[in-house]
């Protein structure tokens, strides 16, 4: 199976008072970090999702403007997987930086023909480091044509409709979904 993958860089970073692509984290602008996470894993696409294309997207990278109106990150997951040649999309929020390489290999290691993954903490998913399957695509767009635009509504869909698998987050792997919000998270 093939996979794609987009770096979801939509959010208006209201919280954190700056671009958060553009934090330095561990040395190196967090876009940069995440992008370099999302080549690890060696996907046949790389797309960059946001609202505008960043003056930071590096030439390899495809930049996809959010399906608009812009509905925030089911937006950029819509567009990614209008585009996406491959079997199955990656999406990683740019404000989870410690997430792990080994982690979305083994998420993707679990992914079947049709099915994708979605990490869940108890009952709650974790939509934006997950892995949908192409055939998502028309529920995503459904999503955005009605009138709630939460993830959480999308995944739970996706799940009953046997389109995503639910995989439990151990308390060890907590700390890989943690965000960077506001200058504290720092």
């Amino acid at each position: 199976m093939s996979l794609s993958a987009v770096l979801l860089v939509g959010g208006e970073s209201r919280r954190m008072g700056q671009d958060k692509a553009t934090i330095s984290f561990r040395g190196r602008p967090l876009w940069q970090h995440q992008l370099d996470l999302l080549r690890e894993m060696e996907p046949l696409e790389l797309f960059v999702s946001a609202q505008t294309d960043p003056p930071w997207r590096p030439d390899d990278v495809e930049f996809l403007a959010d399906a608009l109106p812009s509905r925030g990150p089911l937006s950029g997951i819509a567009a990614a997987l209008s585009r996406t040649a491959s079997d199955h999309l990656l999406s990683l929020a740019i404000d989870m930086p410690f997430m792990s390489h080994d982690y979305l290999r083994e998420l993707f290691q679990q992914t079947r023909p049709g099915c994708g993954v979605v990490p869940m903490i108890d009952n709650r998913a974790e939509p934006m480091a997950a892995i949908y399957p192409r055939e998502a695509h028309v529920d995503v767009i459904g999503a955005l044509s009605g009138s709630d635009f939460s993830l959480q509504l999308l995944v739970r869909e996706l799940i009953a409709a046997e389109k995503l698998q639910a995989i439990q987050i151990s308390g060890q792997e907590r700390f890989l979904f943690r965000n960077l919000n506001e200058p504290k998270d720092l």
